[in-house]
């Protein structure tokens, strides 16, 4: 028997994923759709190999205003890949006048459909009480009513299922139905869903008081602000330092387990391929997982709770003045611990420009990874001194160069917003979003969402990661140092005759050509720039702390203010570490897109390099 396809379509936040998990057993199959950027979902009926549930992006309409909205419209028509065969329209109980519409509009397919009233005890909880035998009379489709976070709860909708065809469905006409949806009048369709409502519902539904009283609370524009700011802080520290001992100690299990081969295995270029490129590549791609999980968790644990919306409805107003809008804020945010998991946290954003932007300025923002270079350039030339008798003058650098990414983000964002607009592509509108109501967050949902995450970036990322270092350690190992080499191996190898071939394009930014070998393993990670340093001035100290303090003369003395201050300026602009490349690389699935990101940040952290060399220079001169 072939195989059938049945539709999963519902707005955002109904619980259509918890049902999609409940229907499936959670094994779902995530890829992409052909020719689009959407991630697909799908996954086989429990029971029932020969039924693919696909779950489609969430859409209020097929009348689209989306990229997410314009796929789930597309796969219903039968145009990206396999016409399903039937649908289960997944309906809000809570906003049944919202998600109503989308079901008249889906009955227009002609397709084989079981309507599932969603969070239907908490509706009930609310005074709305629904006849679903009478609104199934209505509207000429099995309606059963659905508590997709419990196994009880989904039983109806299980049978409903059950009872559609198992075989597959007359081939649509997707121009005639087309122009059949597009022809919708909205009015016509308000009215046909108050018909029903008045015809099915006995009671309205009324939001406790502690709901309202928590909404005028959450929403407020200044006791709102400081619990968001509140909880971000949370986020960011949570992000930041709880995932400090778990990195740590993947970092030190890797570690180990490299220094246990070195010990164990005969010396030699294998030792050497499976010590510094295989384990320390897979080190690096596993490294970030402490702080993808965590981030992802607490962005999983707001949105099921209601709150991440408001937190959007909060920022829009100050994020639109660049372009943006609330939904970029906790991405950009994130971007302070890691720009790996804020950039693969822009998926909450469903606009693709809007999106892209915020994958093009999180680089901006300074990371964790910048630290270890912004500490040795400080110590080096910026005076222990106390400035305006509280501020200590190394801490107010180091907060200049925090804020001047900040800053140079809003400015990138602002200019690619007129130049959206000079070119036609952009639209403002205000944001607009369904507050959903609070609710106890399914701590079982947000585990099977959190894990469909880890395992995308490991499975996708992870393997262009992995790539990339052992094609960096090949670079810095090959050809290797001749007998009696007065200079340090990495000098000779072809990192070290590019780091020389490249010294005179960095050569008017003041930059030497120990500081431009330096820079190609640092492009693996930043803060391994350190570590290339006192390689290359062959300083010899054994962790990077000592080699840090062992460079600081080395800085001082002949680096100067100029060369100095140009080289932070350089890591506030420069591209990202591999890491975070693969990965955008991997969100945009455009590499045209990834080399103009990497392109336009050489081209900001070369020029403003050079204005601090010159200004400097001239100061100092």
């Amino acid at each position: 028997m072939s195989q059938i396809y049945y539709a999963l379509v519902g707005a955002p936040n109904c619980g259509k994923t918890a049902l999609f998990n409940a229907l499936t057993g959670a094994h779902a199959k995530v890829a992409n759709y052909p020719g689009v950027t959407v991630d697909r979902r799908e996954g086989k009926l429990t029971g029932n190999p020969e039924v693919t549930i696909i779950d489609l992006p969430g859409t209020y309409s097929l009348r689209v205003t989306s990229p997410d909205e314009a796929v789930t419209r597309k796969v219903l028509l039968g145009e990206l890949g396999s016409q399903p065969d039937a649908i289960i329209a997944v309906a809000d109980a809570t906003n049944l006048k919202m998600t109503l519409r989308m079901v008249l509009e889906l009955k227009t397919l002609g397709l084989p459909m079981v309507v599932s009233l969603n969070l239907s005890d908490i509706a009930r909880k609310r005074g709305s009480r629904v006849e679903a035998a009478k609104l199934a009379e209505l509207l000429g489709v099995p309606v059963v009513e659905t508590v997709a976070t419990s196994h009880s709860g989904t039983e109806a909708i299980r049978k409903a299922v059950a009872m559609l065809p198992r075989e597959p469905a007359p081939p649509l006409d997707a121009e005639q139905i087309s122009a059949v949806i597009d022809s919708l009048d909205s009015h016509e369709l308000y009215a046909e869903v108050n018909r029903l409502l008045r015809n099915s519902t006995h009671t309205h539904m009324t939001l406790p008081a502690w709901h309202t009283k928590l909404d005028n609370f959450v929403l407020h524009p200044v006791w709102g602000m400081l619990l968001l700011l509140l909880i971000l802080m949370l986020v960011f520290q949570a992000v930041y330092t709880w995932s400090a001992p778990l990195m740590d100690s993947i970092e030190g299990a890797f570690g180990w387990l490299g220094a246990w081969v070195a010990e164990n295995m005969a010396p030699g270029l294998l030792n050497d391929l499976i010590v510094n490129g295989i384990i320390a590549g897979i080190g690096s791609v596993l490294v970030f997982l402490p702080q993808i999980t965590i981030l992802f968790a607490f962005i999983l644990l707001l949105e099921d709770s209601g709150y991440l919306p408001r937190a959007a409805f909060l920022m829009d107003n100050l994020l639109s003045k660049s372009g943006l809008s609330g939904r970029a804020f906790i991405p950009l945010l994130s971007s302070f611990a890691c720009a790996v998991p804020a950039v693969m946290s822009s998926r909450t954003i469903q606009d693709p420009r809007e999106r892209f932007v915020t994958i093009t300025v999180a680089p901006l923002l300074t990371c964790s990874a910048r630290l270890p270079v912004y500490a040795l350039i400080i110590a080096a030339v910026v005076p222990q001194r106390t400035v305006w008798g509280v501020l200590n003058l190394q801490g107010l650098v180091l907060f200049v160069l925090y804020l001047l990414g900040i800053l140079s983000a809003g400015l990138v964002a602002f200019l690619m917003k007129k130049l959206a607009k000079r070119h036609g592509r952009i639209q403002q509108f205000p944001l607009l979003m369904e507050l959903p109501t609070y609710r106890l967050p399914n701590f079982k949902n947000i585990w099977l969402n959190l894990w469909d995450k880890v395992k995308s970036f490991l499975q996708r990322a992870g393997t262009i990661i992995f790539a990339l270092s052992v094609i960096l350690w090949a670079l810095v190992s090959f050809p290797g140092a001749p007998e009696n080499a007065t200079r340090p191996p990495i000098d000779y190898s072809f990192a070290g005759m590019l780091g020389h071939l490249l010294q005179p394009i960095f050569a008017p930014i003041g930059f030497t050509w120990q500081m431009t070998i330096a820079m190609i393993p640092g492009v693996a990670a930043r803060e391994v720039v350190v570590a290339a340093l006192g390689t290359v001035y062959a300083v010899g100290a054994d962790s990077e702390e000592a080699t840090g303090n062992a460079l600081i003369p080395i800085v001082h003395s002949d680096w100067g203010l100029p060369t100095a201050f140009a080289f932070l300026a350089w890591y506030v602009y420069a591209p990202m570490c591999l890491a975070t490349i693969a990965v955008i690389r991997r969100e945009t699935r455009s590499p045209q897109h990834t080399a103009w990101i990497v392109g336009y940040l050489l081209v900001l952290a070369y020029a403003v390099s050079f204005i601090v060399y010159r200004l400097t220079l001239a100061f100092t001169s």
